[in-house]
């Protein structure tokens, strides 16, 4: 899998048999279909049913546009993934404290699965992290989206059962857990 960092200025390494990756600053133009496929990653990946209380924050990309840090990986000019960065505070971190970047919503188009794009969303996270100069970097998941746990894992974030994200039914409408992840980033150095 290649990517390509537009806002590195790097060039891009090619490949003949994987597709290009261009992850980019996701644009008003893009919402409409960074909320069709995130809806649809989750919907059609079996991990939430449609009328499921979470698809209406899944497809509000203005929302998370306007709280955070929207990014979307494009193939062959199409949007193929998205996800969201937040960082403590921000009204879209759930799990971020400290100096952690979180992300959140990390979906790819389900055409556009099993081609290493997620993976390549994950290194691109870890490095903006590294760039920012945070410490960690964290995200929860949902308990079934097992196939992004070994992602996770494979990329160096470990399970902290101690930092779950539990919701209850009075506030969100059902009992969930959603499994934590974390890893450390770059390396703080004294003055």
């Amino acid at each position: 899998m290649t990517g390509q960092f537009l806002e590195d200025g790097a060039a891009p390494e090619r490949s003949s048999t994987l597709p290009e990756v261009v992850i980019r600053p996701a644009r008003p133009d893009d919402h409409a279909r960074i909320g069709e496929l995130t809806v649809a990653a989750y919907v059609d990946g079996g991990h939430l049913s449609a009328d499921d209380p979470y698809i209406s924050q899944l497809a509000d990309v203005a929302y998370r546009a306007e709280h955070g840090e929207l990014i979307v990986a494009e193939v062959d000019g199409v949007v193929a993934a998205s996800a969201v960065i937040a960082w403590p505070g921000d009204a879209l971190a759930e799990l971020a404290r400290g100096t952690e970047m979180e992300f959140r919503m990390l979906s790819v188009a389900p055409a556009f699965q099993g081609r290493g794009i997620a993976r390549t969303m994950v290194r691109h996270l870890i490095g903006r992290a590294e760039q920012a100069g945070a410490e960690g970097i964290v995200l929860c998941s949902l308990v079934s989206m097992t196939a992004a746990h070994r992602l996770y894992r494979s990329e160096g974030f470990v399970e902290d059962p101690s930092r779950d994200l539990v919701i209850t039914r009075e506030q969100h409408g059902k009992d969930a857990r959603f499994p934590f992840f974390g890893r450390p980033v770059g390396r703080l150095t004294s003055p």
